[in-house]
């Protein structure tokens, strides 16, 4: 079974840049598009950004796009959520999930970590 890590949250003010980090573990991962999601307090969970695990190719929630870049280093089964002039309102748990089939849904799920973004 394929184990979902991540890190890189932690505390930091509004303009300020974070580096999130999810990294695959276990079985090999076979996947077809990883994401990223969050979900703030008393909020639903709601998605944030996605990168097709062969072609690379990224989608981005409009609350994020020109901020956040998703990235990922094949050979080391790692993605990447870069976070630039960061907002209160993006404080949030965030998780790392995989799609492993096209139309599938997101089936593993990490543990997530916590993000805040002081005013």
């Amino acid at each position: 079974q394929v184990q979902l890590v991540e890190s890189g949250g932690g505390l930091v003010q509004a303009g300020g840049s974070l580096r999130l980090s999810c990294a695959a573990s276990g079985r090999a991962l076979s996947t077809y598009t990883m994401g990223w999601f969050r979900q703030a307090p008393r909020k639903e969970r709601e998605f944030v950004t996605s990168i097709m695990w062969g072609t690379g190719r990224t989608s981005y929630a409009d609350s994020v796009k020109g901020r956040f870049t998703i990235s990922r280093d094949n050979a080391k089964n790692t993605m990447y959520l870069q976070m630039n002039s960061l907002k209160p309102e993006d404080t949030a748990v965030y998780y790392c999930a995989t799609q492993r089939l096209p139309g599938g849904q997101y089936d593993i799920w990490g543990q997530g970590t916590q993000v805040t973004v002081s005013s």
